[in-house]
């Protein structure tokens, strides 16, 4: 969704980046595809996501949820004249999990580097690598994501986890902006915004590892998008954010940021039809409530976990469930950065199962506020 969860690097970082101009998201940029699946310099944050559903080919039963992300973090719009190769204007982080949802582990594993030739960086159209860096520490080879023509394949290791993931994705439904024009406000504030769009359903096939098991795996993902700066407001201390899909072939995106006294302070949607067509929601038109709560044993924070969404035009009314409580990802190269990001399926209010989904929680708990 919005600026994505390994921003809270910034903690580290802010200083070496005071100072610099960056450019805001615009209401009337000028899309261009497939070179802005590459990454774009002027912008502070940006970063790729993808989370999706899958299932063993050989066992039917053996489900998975994952997650995928890189972010590209800016240090300075531009790259200093300075004849040394540990010369960087970017930081590059990686995230990813794994739920299996059978057994009911959540597996959590991320990357922090320099963006220079040693460590990790971002390609150039029309090199198909989009974006890499080294494994973790301990583990040989490398994180990366890369364009095959039609989607991106992306891959992961990391020997200490005990966790590997390697898809390969294609368009079930043509890429969709969002918000008019890609253009997807977070507040009132002029530079409140990202630049942002999405691949709603992607065919995705590949394996994934669990203590050395290799799995082959079949299902569906979500892709996100998003480059931008100075997205939060001062009162703003993180969001709640939803990727549904349907099974009669609609998707839905909301999100909203809440502020410091826990109440919404902004918030948006997006409604994709099974043709793939676009919908812009105002909150007026949707509602989300919580009815359940989920405490973390390892960082004290209390999440929402299970919600009513109600879509009054649409006449719809869903009940999001968890797949597991804890999908909560623990970092342990920033401090204080966690978050739930998590498998849900979508039922009906008697209980049928109607869709899946994946639900992000940021910025609850205490000094887990993004700085982004």
């Amino acid at each position: 969704m919005i600026c994505r969860i390994g921003l809270l690097v910034f903690l580290l970082l802010a200083s070496a980046a005071h100072g610099v101009e960056w450019q805001p998201a615009r209401r009337d940029y000028s899309w261009s595809f497939p070179q802005d699946h590459w990454a774009r310099s002027g912008y502070r944050t940006e970063w790729w996501y993808f989370t999706g559903h899958l299932t063993s080919e050989e066992e039917p039963r053996q489900r998975f949820g994952y997650q995928f992300t890189f972010f590209r973090i800016g240090l300075l719009s531009e790259l200093p004249d300075l004849q040394s190769s540990w010369t960087t204007n970017n930081v590059i982080m990686g995230h990813a999990a794994i739920s299996d949802l059978g057994s009911g582990r959540h597996l959590f594993s991320e990357v922090v580097y320099r963006a220079i030739p040693l460590l990790g960086g971002f390609g150039r159209y029309p090199d198909p690598v989009i974006a890499w860096s080294r494994a973790p520490a301990g583990t040989d080879g490398e994180w990366t994501l890369r364009w095959n023509g039609h989607a991106f394949n992306f891959s992961m290791r990391d020997k200490a986890q005990g966790m590997a993931l390697q898809l390969t994705t294609r368009p079930a439904k043509r890429l969709v902006l969002q918000g008019p024009n890609g253009f997807s406000r977070k507040g009132e504030g002029p530079t409140a915004a990202s630049q942002y769009y999405s691949f709603t359903r992607l065919l995705t096939e590949g394996t994934l590892s669990i203590d050395g098991e290799r799995v082959r795996v079949r299902g569906e993902s979500w892709m996100d998008k998003e480059f931008g700066t100075d997205q939060l407001g001062a009162d703003q201390v993180g969001w709640d954010w939803f990727s549904l899909q349907l099974q009669d072939g609609r998707e839905i995106m909301l999100y909203f940021l809440r502020n410091e006294r826990g109440e919404i302070d902004f918030a948006r949607g997006t409604l994709v039809s099974q043709e793939g067509e676009t919908r812009y929601l105002n909150p007026g038109e949707w509602s989300v409530r919580s009815t359940q709560t989920w405490k973390s044993p390892k960082t004290g924070a209390t999440y929402p976990s299970r919600w009513i969404v109600e879509l009054s035009g649409e006449n719809l009314r869903i009940v999001i469930v968890p797949e597991l409580a804890d999908q909560e990802n623990r970092s342990h190269l920033v401090k204080n950065l966690f978050y739930w990001e998590g498998a849900v399926r979508i039922e009906t209010a008697e209980g049928g199962r109607i869709g899946r989904g994946y639900v992000e929680l940021v910025g609850y708990g205490t000094r887990s506020r993004p700085a982004i």
